[in-house]
Parts: structure tokens; sequence; C-alpha cells
């Protein structure tokens, strides 16, 4: 019995051996699941030497990606880089190596002699001077033969020189393109290259002369945004109308800006003159004058701004006093017969006044005697064409106009210049929105004003602020429409 118990538990152990044997083995074959069943970490040490391994890996494929890139370089290229020897200096001669690592993959021929192809003639030297006058690459030779109907195409009627012009050649429609285009964007000299400044004694070279100039010039080194008005789109917003706190009860025919910007005088046939402070917020009123006997159709300040005119149509007409805040009636004139006074322009200086009087005469007024000194005669037109003229070409003679505007179907009431002459301003009474804004450097007519949900309710009188900021229209409702440029910054 004794030997049977043993002989059992001699083949129990053989078997717990050989089971051990056979997990030997298969952790032998997966080292992974014996870490993971042993609890075992892999040693720091192991861990760098198998970083280093792996860094050395890298470095030589790196390397050889190197060496293969400048093999490829170098056979393309020919040898771009030489390193300087140990000892050689900067810009010392470098010894040649063998001919054939060095080579040069092409040369220039010589043996034909100096006669060169002319691209070769022009890149032979670095300081020639391009000639201004240089041919063209190439021309069209169908520009002579073809024509363009510039009277049928509206946005072409600009480049017509005369109003009847019909058609031209396709050679001078490209050049009145051309200059079209220079008007609008003024030639720049400092991108001319070859503008040369003069130099003076002492000056080593162009471009130290030109900075030279450029620092003892007081002219502005930035131009400005404001200085040019483009054509096309205006952009602009309506504030609050000049008359809000005292409308007028009937038609307005005056409106104008006081010199300073911020007074406005408005008049019209309810007899009262008002005058408002500009601000663009609330506008408030300063002071009205009803005068009692003279519907007004014409107030203006004296340029100098102590007075203001006022007619109607009356044979006689009123000056106010903006100083005294005293009214006083003038006329009837010596000598005349006039009925109306209700038309006049004051000059520039402030020292006479033109009033129209009957069958084409113009009536001189001194705005100091207020006595008539002079007569003459002058024809006009009432059609809704304006005609725009050179001042120099029509006082010599020349009565042929720089411009027609065509835009206005019914009579001009009232053309009008903003301070810089870039906006030519008309209007008619008889046109619910008869009043057109001119690009004067274009000669066109802005698309965008006075808007497609808008109605100028038939205006009848406009002015500018002397910096161009406000425009403000009266018209025969009453009121006096307030808008802001916002191209201009000053009032």
């Amino acid at each position: 019995m004794t030997s049977l118990i043993s002989q059992n538990a001699l083949q129990k152990r053989r078997l717990e051996k050989d089971d051990d044997s056979s997990s030997d083995e298969e952790t032998m074959d997966s080292p992974v699941a014996s870490d993971a069943e042993a609890g075992k970490k892999p040693r720091p040490e192991d861990r760098r030497k198998d970083r280093k391994r792996k860094k050395k890996a890298l470095q030589a494929r790196q390397g050889q990606e190197a060496d293969e890139m400048r093999r490829l370089e170098s056979s393309l290229f020919g040898n771009i880089y030489t390193p300087l020897e140990f000892g050689t200096e900067a810009g010392a001669a470098v010894p040649a190596r063998d001919q054939d690592d060095d080579a040069p993959l092409f040369f220039v021929d010589r043996s034909a002699g100096d006669d060169l192809p002319v691209y070769e003639e022009d890149l032979g030297s670095e300081d020639e001077v391009v000639d201004k006058g240089r041919k063209p690459a190439w021309v069209d030779e169908e520009e002579d033969s073809t024509e363009v109907d510039i009277l049928k195409v509206a946005r072409l009627r600009k480049l017509r020189k005369e109003a009847d012009e019909r058609v031209i050649s396709g050679k001078e429609y490209e050049a009145r393109l051309r200059g079209h285009h220079a008007k609008l964007n003024p030639f720049t000299g400092w991108a001319d290259m070859d503008r040369k400044a003069p130099l003076r004694d002492g000056d080593s070279n162009e471009e130290e002369g030109g900075v030279d100039n450029m620092l003892r010039s007081n002219d502005e080194l930035v131009v400005k945004g404001t200085a040019k008005l483009l054509p096309g789109m205006l952009d602009y917003s309506r504030l609050v109308d000049v008359n809000a706190q005292d409308p007028s009860s009937g038609p307005i025919n005056s409106v104008q800006f006081h010199r300073n910007g911020q007074l406005m005088l408005v008049a019209g046939l309810d007899k009262h003159l008002r005058f408002f402070q500009i601000d663009g917020k609330r506008n408030p009123k300063i002071q009205s004058i009803f005068v009692e006997d003279c519907p007004i159709q014409k107030a203006a300040f004296l340029p100098d701004g102590s007075e203001v005119i006022l007619s109607g149509r009356r044979k006689f007409f009123y000056s106010f006093d903006l100083v005294k805040a005293a009214v006083s009636k003038i006329g009837p004139l010596t000598g005349r017969e006039e009925k109306s006074l209700e038309s006049f322009e004051i000059s520039p200086d402030s020292r006479t006044i033109a009033f129209i009087g009957n069958e084409g005469y113009i009536l001189l007024i001194s705005s100091k005697t207020k006595q008539l000194i002079g007569t003459l005669k002058m024809n006009g037109s009432s059609s809704g064409i304006v005609n725009v003229y050179k001042r120099d070409e029509f006082l010599g003679g020349k009565r042929k106009p720089l411009k027609t505007i065509e835009n206005l179907t019914t009579e001009t009431g009232q053309m009008k210049f903003n301070h810089d002459a870039q906006i030519l301003a008309i209007s008619s009474r008889k046109d619910r929105n008869g009043m057109r804004l001119v690009h004067v450097p274009s000669f066109t007519v802005y698309q965008n004003w006075p808007g497609p949900r808008f109605s100028l309710q038939y205006p009848r009188c406009l002015d500018f602020s002397p910096g161009s900021g406000f425009l403000s229209i009266g018209h025969a409702g009453g009121k006096v429409l307030l808008y802001k440029l916002h191209h201009y910054q000053n009032a």
C-alpha cells in the first residue's frame, strides 16, 4: 500500500515537471506574454541602448539620403559647392581639381566674331538706359481698318471730342482710352525708371541725390486719400433736415452756407429768411426775419459774409446787415424799367451784384453804394443741355465746349461746383428728381444719385458747404435736405 502511494506521488511530480517545462517553452516563444505574466519591466540600460541604436540607424539613413542628393545635384548642375580647405582665406584662389569633376556644362562660342545677336547686345551692358521711344513688341494691323461707334454705346460717349462725333478708327479709339485712363489716374513721377534726379557737387550717386532732394523739399511725402474723388459711385448719407425745427410753408428758393461752414440761410415764398446752425444732428434755428411785401425768390450772402441780399418779383430788393441786424430796402433803380429783380449773382470780390434785366441785359450794381454802375448784354439758352468750357480757351475766342452734359431732359435751373471743382451739381425745377451730380475729371454722372427709393420733390436750389462735407437741397415741399459727402472730411 505504501509503495503504491509513493509511485502515484512520483508520477504526479513528473507530470508537474513536464507542465513546467512546456510552459517555459511557450514563454520563450512569446516574450511579451512572458513579461506580462512575470510582471517584469525592461531595465533602463536596455532602453538607452535601444534608443542609441535607433538614433544611429536614423543618422545613417539621413547620411545616405544626403549623399544621394549631392550626387544628383552634382550630376545635374555640376559642382556647385566647394568648401574652403583649412588655411585658405575667403576670396583666395582655390586649387583646381580634376577637370572631369569641375568641367562646365556649357560654354559661349565667340568664334563667330564680334557681331552679336540683338538680344545679346541688349544684355551686354548693365548700365544701358532703356529708350523711352522703343518700338512696341507687336502691332495690330487691323486697328486702322477697324471702326468704333462711340455714340451707340452710352459708356463710350465720354470719349467724344465733339458733340456730333460718332465713328472713329480703332487706333484713335485706343489712344482716347489711354488718354482717359491717364486723366483718371495721374502720372506718378516716382515710378518713372528713366527719370534721374540732378546731382549736386559732392553727391556720390543718383540714389543719394534723390534722397537729398526729398529731404530738402517741403512737399508732402504721403498723398492723402481725400485728394482724389473717384467716379462711378458716390459715398454719401442723409442727415437731419436743415429746417426740421422750423419748416417752411412754401417752396424753398434759396439755400446757402456761410463762409464759416456753420451758418446757413434758408429763404422761400413764405416771405421768411431763416438762419440755422449746421451740425448734422439738430441744426438749431438761430433767427427768422419776415419780409412783408416780398415773397423771396433768391437770397445770398456776400462772399465776405457781412451781408445778405434778398430779391423777388419786385422793382426793388433788400439788404440785411448781419452785424447790425438791420434790413434796408433798395430801389427802384434809376433809369431802368425792370419790374422784377428776382435773379442775381454776386462777384467773388463782393463788389458787384449782377441782376438779370429785360431783353437780355445784365444790370451791374455796386454792393457798397447800391447804385447802378453799368449794363451789358448777354445771350443764353433755356434747354437742359449743359456745356462745359475751358476758361482760357473760351476767353481766347474758342467757343467749342469741352464736354456736353445731356442727362437732364428739362430746363436747367441751377449749376454749382463744389470747392475743389471735382463735383458739378445741376438741377431742374420741372423734374421730380431733376438733379444730377457730375464727376468733373471724367465728365460722368454718379450712378447712385439720387437713389431709386427716394424723391427730391422737385429741387429748386442747392449748395455745397465750404469744405464740401455737406450738400443741401431745398425743394418745393418746403424742406431743406442735408447730405453728408463722406469723401470730404471738413464742412
